[in-house]
Order: structure tokens, then C-alpha cells, then sequence
């Protein structure tokens, strides 16, 4: 069992998305990660987090980069997930992240997710990514 698995209902799921989530969330932890992150999202995928909206890989790639200026560790505790429905592309997600910041400060957030996922080439990939957090929680840790 991976440190990155989910609790999900009894309903009929493709267990490449679980796997996916794995990944997501393992590469969201990898600080040098940013390029394989952003691969993770479709061309014209939407990452959005808090207020912040990054449209397509370039903006995604560069919006993370950002996201670990002041970060030294991150660590995603993925605890539910919730299919809209039997063999849904489209689900929430709760869990929790751990922050390790650079000027040694840490932090733990509750977050909520909203995503929509898409077969491309084979692979499973975010066209839809909105994160809920209180982010003024996050920026007292810098």
C-alpha cells in the first residue's frame, strides 16, 4: 500500500485513476519534479489553487516552480476520494498537507480538491484541477 492511497466508496472505478492519484500526489511532494508534475495535465489543462488559475502546461510548469520558492518539503496525505458516481471521471478529494518551509516554519492544511480526468494517449490526465485550502493559513508559514 502506497504512502499516497485513498479511501474510496464501493462503486465501480477504473484503477488507473487510483494509480494516478498515487502518482499525482507523489510528484506533488518531489520538489524537482516540475516538468513531470506539469505533464500530468492535459495541453490546455486548468490548475487552480486558491485564487491563482494556470491554464495549459506552460502556465502549470510555471505556477509550480513558483509554488516551491518558499518550500523546502510538502507532504500530501490523500485520505478520500469521491467518484460522481459509477465509473466517473470526475471526483472530490480530501486529505491533508504537511509544509516544511525554507525559513524552518511548518505547517498543516486541510484541503478539498476538485478534478476531472481524461484518457489521453493511454494515460490518465488532469483537464480540471481546483484546489480548496485556506490560504491564508499557508502564507503565515512563510
Amino acid at each position: 500500500m502506497s504512502a499516497y492511497s485513498s479511501q474510496y466508496p464501493d462503486v465501480p472505478i477504473d484503477p488507473a485513476i487510483q494509480r494516478f492519484f498515487e502518482t499525482f500526489y507523489k510528484l506533488s511532494d518531489t520538489p524537482d519534479a516540475h516538468q513531470a508534475y506539469a505533464e500530468l495535465f492535459t495541453e490546455h489543462g486548468t490548475l487552480i489553487i486558491g485564487s491563482k488559475v494556470s491554464k495549459g502546461q506552460p502556465e502549470i510548469l510555471a505556477f509550480r516552480q513558483v509554488m516551491w520558492e518558499h518550500v523546502a518539503s510538502r507532504s500530501h496525505k490523500p485520505l478520500k476520494v469521491f467518484p460522481f458516481g459509477q465509473h466517473a471521471d470526475e471526483m472530490m478529494l480530501y486529505g491533508t498537507v504537511g509544509f516544511g518551509m525554507k525559513n524552518g516554519k511548518s505547517n498543516e492544511l486541510d484541503w478539498a480538491a476538485r478534478a476531472h480526468l481524461v484518457k489521453e494517449g493511454g494515460e490518465m490526465k488532469l483537464d480540471y484541477y481546483q484546489v480548496y485550502l485556506d490560504t491564508a493559513a499557508q502564507a503565515a508559514s512563510r
